[in-house]
């Protein structure tokens, strides 16, 4: 008899306590999904790329309704290509390859950095900005941090020794980070963000505008000693603004919803802030996080991609004078992330999702 091999699954599924008894009673439909939540991290992004395409271009525009996608850094970036069009494959796509296609010599400055971003998300965005504020369902939410004290300052020496005291705050207690910053939530205008009233840190709300959106989305993934910070986004607050990962990592909020938080992720971990990376005790807050579908790869998905792992940002200087390798390495990671697409289509047609899903 002939042995029959089947293919490991690409995905590993969690939800929260709420959205584990929502799958036992009912199936999981479109309507169900009322908010999207996108992480930082960089070009870990482009490894969710099929997934993202089979997610907004082919399941949730089966049932049109108004929905919150609440993005920090690469994760507002993905949403803006989204919203930014008709056609979101095409978008993703785009956004894909313009972060591939992006070269750094060594000793790169942050002002470089800054200008080459800013060439990117022109390119990606550019002249697409009433799309987005107007889309018939979408409506984004942009995650920035307004840097105080210590973190003001924008000159490498300054800023380093600011970052150090941050770390330093964060080991004795995540609360301590309010010295350094504070949160920003750019909303679209017709909906605030799809949270409780948030009491961790000082937090404030602005609307998106025309006047706003493009600083908004370039302070989001503004990495501090990578990135030059934002001056005074109008309507907000005046200061510098940073990358919004740096409080919201892993967006480990208060959802305040109907339905499903449907979260595409390049983990099965939540981790809040961005300084809480290296410690492994520091995880999501399970009450917060009860409503939450999380959909990441698997690990025998990642052991299969060159290196065993998702795109990095890393990957600049590992490659560095070789981009050509990096890639070819990051196309093939893209090409390779449709399959976790297709296998997230075939478990909600095969009705099968409920029994592939763990606990968060």
């Amino acid at each position: 008899m002939t042995a029959i091999h089947t293919r490991a699954p690409a995905l590993t599924i969690r939800a929260g306590r709420r959205t584990l008894k929502r799958l036992q009673e009912k199936p999981l439909t479109p309507d169900d999904v009322h908010v999207i939540p996108g992480a930082a991290g960089g070009p870990k992004a482009l490894g969710l790329s099929g997934l993202d395409k089979a997610i907004f271009a082919d399941w949730l525009p089966r049932i049109e309704q108004e929905r919150s996608l609440i993005g920090s850094s690469i994760g507002s970036w993905r949403f803006a290509a989204i919203a930014s069009s008709d056609n979101p494959r095409e978008q993703l796509s785009r956004l894909a390859e313009l972060y591939t296609a992006q070269r750094f010599s060594k000793g790169v400055t942050a002002a470089e950095v800054t200008r080459q971003s800013t060439l990117f998300l022109q390119e990606l965005i550019g002249g697409r900005e009433e799309y987005i504020l107007g889309h018939p369902w979408y409506r984004l939410n942009v995650m920035v941090v307004r840097s105080l004290g210590l973190l003001e300052p924008d000159t490498k020496g300054r800023l380093g020794f600011g970052l150090m005291g941050a770390i330093s705050a964060n080991l004795v207690g995540r609360r301590h980070l309010g010295r350094f910053l504070e949160r920003g939530i750019l909303h679209d205008p017709r909906l605030e963000a799809p949270l409780s009233p948030l009491t961790d840190f000082p937090s404030h709300q602005v609307p998106l505008s025309a006047d706003n959106l493009f600083q908004a989305l370039l302070a989001s993934a503004s990495i501090p000693l990578v990135m030059s910070g934002v001056r005074d986004i109008p309507g907000a607050p005046g200061g510098i603004y940073r990358d919004g990962g740096m409080l919201d990592y892993h967006l480990d909020l208060p959802y305040e919803q109907p339905g499903v938080v449907l979260y595409p992720h390049f983990t099965d971990r939540i981790v809040p802030g961005w300084f809480d990376k290296t410690l492994p005790w520091r995880r999501g807050d399970a009450t917060r996080l009860q409503d939450v579908l999380l959909i990441a790869p698997s690990s025998d998905y990642l052991e299969h991609l060159p290196g065993g792992r998702l795109p990095d940002r890393k990957d600049f200087e590992t490659y560095a004078g070789n981009d050509r390798t990096r890639e070819r390495i990051w196309r093939q990671a893209i090409a390779e992330s449709d399959r976790m697409g297709d296998e997230f289509l075939e478990l909600l047609e095969t009705g099968r999702l409920p029994d592939v899903v763990e606990p968060l």
